[in-house]
């Protein structure tokens, strides 16, 4: 008799084992879950990288301005008779490229091709050079790190603009 009830256990508790699992199988109630596991740091990578590029972008279009805004104070300068043409350039591109780190900026002026790094140099070269060519150019660093992964690790961005002497 202890045969037979042994065995009718056996038979109930496999059923309810096999059945339990069966169901467990084609349950898919955490399936989604499991996915989005998959799928959120890839996701989560794109976003930094897209919000990355767009800080640099933004970094570009400020040191276009700066730059703009700096050839045109140097330009100008002349006919304004201003003793401080090359600080001026330097304060106006700092000024317009405000969410930029000034001490990061590397500006080169040129005036008609003559490279000035002073307000003495840049003086001198201005006070014959009405309608002749001014330039500005200026480089800023750039960081393109997503989530540890510098993309791009001597990325340099620059700008340069040319105006006339007046």
């Amino acid at each position: 008799m202890a045969g037979r009830s042994t065995r009718q256990l056996r038979r109930v508790l496999k059923r309810l084992v096999c059945d339990n699992s069966r169901a467990l199988l084609r349950d898919d109630s955490g399936a989604q879950a499991v996915e989005f596991a998959l799928i959120a740091p890839l996701l989560l990578m794109m976003i930094i990288g897209i919000i990355q590029f767009s800080i640099t972008l933004n970094n570009y279009i400020e040191l276009t301005e700066g730059v703009r805004t700096g050839a045109r104070a140097l330009a100008i300068s002349r006919a304004m008779a201003s003793a401080t043409p090359y600080t001026t350039t330097i304060n106006s591109i700092g000024a317009s490229a405000g969410n930029l780190t000034a001490s990061n900026i590397t500006v080169t002026v040129t005036v008609n091709g003559a490279a000035c790094s002073t307000d003495a140099t840049c003086s001198t070269a201005l006070s014959s050079a009405a309608g002749q060519t001014a330039s500005v150019s200026a480089t800023y660093p750039c960081n393109l790190t997503v989530m540890g992964v510098n993309y791009f690790p001597n990325c340099s961005l620059s700008s340069q603009t040319s105006d006339l002497v007046e």
